[in-house]
C-alpha cells in the first residue's frame, strides 16, 4: 500500500544504487572467502544464516539492545494517540509502539516492512517535548518505515557487520592462536585484508545514505504535519541535550545512530561530518527553514503533502 507520505525519488535511487553497489561488494566478498578459506559450504551458509538473522530478528535485537517494551494504549495513550492521527493522514498501517526506559530523549523505528515495523521513543524524550514537537520526531520515524529504508539500512549494514566480525576474529586468532605454518599465516592475512577494504567500502556507502535519509525523513515529516517549525524545535532541543550527557555515557548508545533521530553525539562534529550517521543541526534546521518559507503561515497542521 502506497503512503501518503511524498515519494522521494531521489532517495529511492540513492537506496537502489547503494543496494546495486554492495551487492557487487558482497559477491566478490563471499566469492574471495570461498577462494581463501577453500569451502563454499562453509561460507554461504553462515553468511546466509546470519543474514537471515539480522534480517528477520533486528526490530527484537534494536529493541534488546536499547531496552524498548511494547506498550498498550492504556498505559500511553496520548503518544498512540499521535501514532493513530499520523498512521490515519498518512494512510499507512500503524506500526508497534514501544518506549525505552532511557534517560538520553531519542527516538528510532526499526523492522523489515511497514507491517512488521516498530517505532520506539525514550522516556527522556516524553519528558521534554511538547505535543507539537514530538508529532514531528513521530513523523520523522514514520517516514523511514514508510518509505522502507529502515529495511534498506538493515540489509545495507549486514555486510559491514560480517566483515568487522571476521576482522576482529581474524585478529584474536592472530594474537592468540600461537604458533602457524606460513600457508595459514598468508590465508589469514588475506582474509583480514579483504574483510578490512570490505568493511571501509561499506562503512562509506551506508553513512552516505544515512545521512541522505535522515534529511528526506525530515522533508517528509514537514509536509505531512504542515508544521516544520515544531520538528525544528524538536530537533533543537534534544540536540542540546545530548551534547550534555556526558561521552562515557554515550558509548553504549552510539552503536545504533544510524536508527535514532539525532546521533547520541556529544557535540556537533568537525570532519568526521563526512563518516556520520547524520548530517549536521544547521543542515537539518536550514532545510526545515526552506521548507517553512515554502508552506508560508498559512500552511494548515495535519495536512498531507
Amino acid at each position: 500500500m502506497q503512503s501518503r507520505f511524498r515519494s522521494d525519488r531521489r532517495l529511492t535511487a540513492r537506496m537502489g544504487l547503494t543496494l546495486f553497489l554492495l551487492g557487487l561488494l558482497y559477491v566478490g566478498f563471499v566469492a574471495a572467502l570461498i577462494v581463501l578459506l577453500k569451502s563454499w559450504l562453509l561460507v554461504v551458509v553462515l553468511i546466509g544464516a546470519m543474514f537471515v538473522a539480522q534480517f528477520w530478528f533486528s526490530d527484537r535485537i534494536a529493541m534488546f539492545a536499547m531496552r524498548g517494551r511494547v506498550v498498550e494504549r492504556e498505559e500511553y495513550p496520548e503518544l498512540h494517540a499521535v501514532v493513530d492521527r499520523l498512521c490515519a493522514i498518512a494512510d499507512m498501517p500503524k506500526p508497534v509502539v514501544a518506549v525505552s526506559e532511557m534517560g538520553m530523549p531519542n527516538a528510532f523505528a526499526t523492522g523489515r516492512s511497514p507491517d512488521h515495523a516498530v517505532v520506539c521513543v525514550t522516556t527522556g524524550l516524553l519528558r521534554r517535548l511538547e505535543p507539537a514537537e514530538l508529532e514531528g520526531v513521530l513523523a520523522h520515524e514514520l517516514s523511514h518505515v514508510a518509505h522502507k529504508d529502515v529495511a534498506v539500512i538493515t540489509i545495507a549494514s549486514f555486510l559491514g557487520v560480517i566483515a568487522g566480525l571476521i576482522v576482529r576474529f581474524a585478529f584474536y586468532s592472530q594474537l592468540f592462536g600461537g604458533r602457524r605454518d606460513q600457508n595459514t599465516a598468508v590465508v589469514f592475512a588475506a582474509v583480514m585484508g579483504v574483510s578490512a577494504a570490505v568493511y571501509a567500502i561499506s562503512f562509506l556507502l551506508i553513512r552516505a545514505l544515512s545521512r541522505y535519509r535522515e534529511l528526506a525523513a525530515d522533508r517528509a515529516a514537514a509536509h505531512l504535519t504542515g508544521r516544520p517549525s515544531a520538528l525544528a524545535s524538536a530537533l533543537t532541543k534534544v540536540t542540546g541535550d545530548i551534547a550534555r550527557i556526558p561521552t562515557e555515557d554515550l558509548r553504549t548508545a552510539q552503536a545504533f545512530n544510524a536508527f535514532y533521530f539525532t546521533p547520541a553525539a556529544g557535540r556537533e562534529p568537525g570532519i568526521e561530518r563526512f563518516f556520520s550517521t547524520h548530517p549536521t543541526l544547521r543542515q537539518r534546521l536550514d532545510q526545515l527553514g526552506r521548507i517553512s518559507a515554502e508552506l508560508g503561515e498559512a500552511a494548515t497542521p495535519g495536512t498531507a503533502g
